[in-house]
């Protein structure tokens, strides 16, 4: 049998559960980027936070304490990063050998599942990982350009130069920190997909608990709430 032939043993089910997987995860994603202004999402909360943060720099002599932060932003995005090439090698390795998993599948079910099922199924998660570790090592250069930002702020807060580089700053940092936040819901979505390898409703099923987790942190988590509190 060819693989279109084999391609054939996915059901419409399985076509409609990737569907909804991808389909759930762009939806949360303009949610939480674009949330309505009664109700703003962590990451746009957090967004405002990071232009307060370079105002103040502005107002600060030194900025070691400010260094510091980027730097440690930036060795979380590379973490993450390097998280996902060994997590994305694990999977093409897998789908280079799917032994291990059909031999799973005959213990329970006596139904024969073709090797190239099992790799379409590892390749939706490959391409969630591949996604994030993109996102990642995006967010990573983007905080370096910050930090060439900062660095070229003007040490005299009433220089005319230094708020609005500063506030360039600023939307360097947010949009570096969009970015990282997608590459995390990417890697949400992807352990998420690995539930196709026990059928469809499963990963419906999957789905479901995903898209409530990553909503509940943005929209209904206790951070949150700290964030929306009044400053006494």
């Amino acid at each position: 049998m060819d693989m279109t032939s084999h391609l054939l043993a996915l059901t419409p089910l399985d076509i409609a559960a990737v569907g909804f997987l991808v389909a759930v995860w762009l939806l949360l994603g303009w949610m939480i980027d674009y949330p309505s202004a009664k109700r703003p999402s962590v990451t746009v909360l957090m967004a405002d936070r990071r232009r307060a943060w370079m105002r103040e720099m502005v107002q600060r002599d030194v900025r070691i304490f400010d260094s510091q932060i980027l730097a440690s932003l930036r060795q979380g995005t590379a973490f993450f990063a390097s998280t996902n090439i060994f997590a994305i090698g694990g999977v093409l390795a897998l789908m280079g050998n799917t032994e291990p998993l059909t031999g799973i599948a005959a213990e329970v079910t006596d139904a024969a599942t073709p090797a190239v099922i099992w790799q379409v199924k590892l390749g939706v998660v490959a391409l969630f990982l591949t996604n994030a570790f993109l996102k990642f090592v995006w967010a990573n250069r983007v905080f370096g350009y910050c930090a060439v930002l900062m660095a070229a702020v003007p040490n005299a807060p009433d220089d005319p130069k230094a708020m609005p580089q500063a506030m360039q700053a600023a939307e360097l940092n947010v949009r570096a920190a969009i970015n990282f936040n997608r590459g995390l819901r990417a890697m949400y979505f992807a352990l998420g997909a690995l539930a196709w390898l026990a059928g469809p409703w499963v990963l419906v099923l999957a789905t479901f608990i995903v898209g409530w987790v990553v909503w509940s942190r943005e929209f209904a988590s206790i951070p949150r709430r700290i964030l929306l509190e009044e400053a006494p």
